[in-house]
């Protein structure tokens, strides 16, 4: 029986037939340019397939919901899942992830220094849908965004790593939070970590501080100090929390080429007396006034950028991606473009299934 391969632009072609591709029309003023119009395939994606879409659509609805509380709040452990204990801001995160024990394919960091990168190589749909590689995702998903909007999220994914993390333990200024998610975006710190938060106020207030850098980063949620730093080294990271003591640790010291978790704590009692005794090092950043301490967003924007400094004059560059590693955050990134994207991989997905029954 004759067979034939299916490539992704023949499977998309098929899977969005049906998908109207804007017309070429006068140039947009340079923000809607970068921005980008919504295509009206996106719009139309939803009512593609009962399957994908509807699983899609439930998650989508949730994506109005805009307190700190339902953003960051842990879930509680259920029977079925005791581990469950992130919030549904983990839902942002579209691709297969790592356990934190696996190994990760390809050579040492520097020095030896084992790497973590959290993603696998496959985008899993609906019931019903075939397994998706990131190439495909990437492939599928480029002719819905804007060539300057393309360039921008691959300049930012060539700069990202994951060998330098940030964890933010009880802050109850969310403003706070959200200034230092502002800050590790903008400096390519790709990992943060939010440890026991528990407020309602509503993050909108805060949006404009964090000029949704929340969207593209990679937030985990944690109940404990204990839980977050037990997942920290088994991925290879060294936890270093700033407090200021005899045995701390000048961070102009410090070799950040090595895997470290940065941890800031309270705005008014600093970190806590678990996450002290469960640190690997504590560090501090000198200060020549008279106070003795800094705003914790500010202290975190310090550390992070010195850290990056650093490695930069230790290892020439920051971002630190493999080839396949990087071509898998910029297919992440892609899903996270708009809402509508998922819905997309979906089709495709269920199109490529639909494709190799047809071929048994």
């Amino acid at each position: 029986m004759a067979t034939r391969t299916l490539s992704v632009s023949s499977l998309a072609s098929t899977a969005f037939a049906s998908f109207p591709h804007p017309r070429r029309s006068p140039p947009a003023p340079p923000l809607l340019r970068l921005l980008g119009p919504r295509p009206r395939a996106l719009a139309r994606a939803s009512a593609l397939s009962s399957t994908s879409s509807s699983a899609a659509a439930a998650a989508d609805d949730e994506d109005g919901v805009d307190t700190v509380e339902q953003l960051l709040h842990p879930r509680p452990p259920s029977v079925s899942s005791p581990g469950a204990t992130r919030g549904r801001i983990d839902r942002l995160m579209k691709l297969q992830r790592r356990a934190d024990g696996d190994a990760v394919p390809g050579p040492a960091g520097p020095g030896g220094h084992r790497r973590w990168f959290p993603y696998l190589d496959a985008f899993r749909p609906a019931a019903g849908g075939a397994e998706v590689s990131s190439r495909e995702v990437v492939e599928v998903l480029e002719p819905y965004i804007l060539e300057a909007r393309r360039e921008r999220i691959r300049r930012a994914v060539d700069n990202r790593s994951y060998a330098v993390c940030l964890v933010v333990e009880g802050l109850s200024d969310f403003g706070n939070v959200s200034a230092a998610f502002r800050s590790a975006d903008a400096l390519g710190v790709q990992s943060v970590h939010v440890i026991s938060c528990d407020s309602s106020k509503r993050y909108r207030d805060n949006r404009h501080v964090s000029m949704g850098a929340e969207k593209w980063l990679d937030t985990e949620i944690w109940n404990s100090p204990s839980e977050c730093f037990s997942a920290l080294k088994k991925r290879g990271y060294r936890i270093a929390t700033t407090c200021l003591g005899t045995d701390s640790v000048c961070v102009y010291d410090m070799d950040w080429s090595q895997p470290t978790a940065i941890v800031v704590g309270n705005e008014l009692r600093g970190i806590s007396a678990d996450a002290l005794e469960l640190s690997d090092l504590h560090c501090s950043v000198p200060m020549k006034g008279m106070v003795d301490s800094f705003n914790v967003s500010v202290a975190a924007g310090i550390l992070m950028h010195h850290a990056v400094c650093d490695r930069v004059s230790r290892l020439g560059h920051h971002g630190d991606l493999l080839p396949e590693e990087n071509r898998i955050l910029l297919a992440e990134f892609y899903l996270r473009h708009r809402e509508s994207t998922s819905t997309i991989v979906h089709e495709y997905a269920k199109r490529k299934a639909e494709n190799f029954m047809a071929r048994l």
